[in-house]
């Protein structure tokens, strides 16, 4: 099997082992004796290698992903002080070259599998588990003042649902087959009627998911791939209410969290919206995040 990651985007920059270890050798040169694997994973944004057994080398596949080399970088260690569950640290930030065009990192290891209702000793505990995380990050204090810890991290996910509605729209139609259009947009109509989040911007991560949430012992233990970072609408981060939990633990999770009834449905439209534009981008490319979204949407329409 090749060790180039599966090609999603036209303008991706592809990586390979080879690659990697030369970048490696030439900007940290302790770690070049160490083993280099490609790892095969649902990520859309970068591309990973584990390094030795305590290290992972990340690098963005696409431009606008390189920004949240730095930002993860910054942002990460500060907000790890804040949260009950471990966040990658980052150990060194790489700069462009061996024709390679980005910066890139490397992280320490968390082990862990995906957390999921199959990879848990109990959904309920799960869903408790997260629901303290999500509101220990929108507890986070705001930044304050100027400079690289003082800036608001800027991220896809701190609009409005209203803003995302002409390209959900459209991701309705690029569907076809793979969904029920008439039950979606029905669905994505009664959200867009839910009065919008007018309280202070929260710390999000953007990108709650099967994947980028990781079990250990049986329990929730860690959160990656943290480039959503951004602040606001809380509701963004209830995504895996419908990603990832079933019905019984997604009433846990609603019953542990502080959220009226309008931050639950706009939790629910972002599950939706996010769903439908990555559903037919991904459904080649990328089979297994494409069947997450099929599920998640299903999940949206049955409550």
């Amino acid at each position: 099997m090749s060790d180039v990651p599966v090609r999603m985007h036209v303008d991706e920059v592809t990586t390979d082992v080879a690659l990697v270890s030369r970048l490696v050798a030439a900007q940290c040169p302790g770690w070049a004796n160490l083993p280099l694997t490609a790892l095969r994973h649902a990520g859309t944004d970068n591309a990973m290698y584990r390094l030795g057994q305590t290290l992972v080398v990340r690098l963005p596949r696409r431009r606008w992903a390189a920004d949240d080399v730095h930002k993860e970088a910054t942002w990460l260690p500060v907000l790890a002080t804040h949260l009950p569950l471990r966040l990658p640290g980052p150990q060194f930030v790489g700069v462009p070259g061996e024709g390679y065009p980005f910066p890139w990192a490397v992280y320490a290891w968390l082990p862990g599998v995906d957390a999921g209702l199959d990879t848990v000793r109990d959904g309920h505990e799960l869903a408790r588990d997260l629901a303290g995380f999500v509101t220990a990050l929108r507890r986070v204090p705001a930044p304050v003042g100027k400079g690289p810890v003082g800036e608001t991290p800027v991220g896809s996910r701190n609009g409005t649902l209203l803003e995302r509605d002409e390209g959900t729209r459209e991701a309705i139609a690029d569907c076809g087959g793979l969904i029920d259009p008439v039950r979606v947009t029905a669905a994505w109509d009664a959200v867009l009627r839910v009065p919008a989040w007018d309280g202070k911007p929260a710390w999000i991560h953007g990108d709650l998911k099967p994947g980028n949430l990781l079990a250990h012992g049986g329990v929730l233990s860690a959160v990656i791939d943290w480039g959503g970072l951004t602040m606001g609408d809380p509701a963004v981060d209830l995504q895996p209410a419908w990603n990832l939990l079933d019905t019984p633990a997604r009433q846990s999770f609603r019953a542990a969290l502080d959220v009226d009834d309008a931050t639950w449905a706009r939790g629910r439209g972002w599950a939706l919206s996010v769903s439908l534009v990555a559903l037919p981008y991904y459904v080649h490319t990328n089979p297994e995040l494409a069947r997450i979204c099929q599920n998640t949407i299903w999940a949206v329409l049955d409550g």
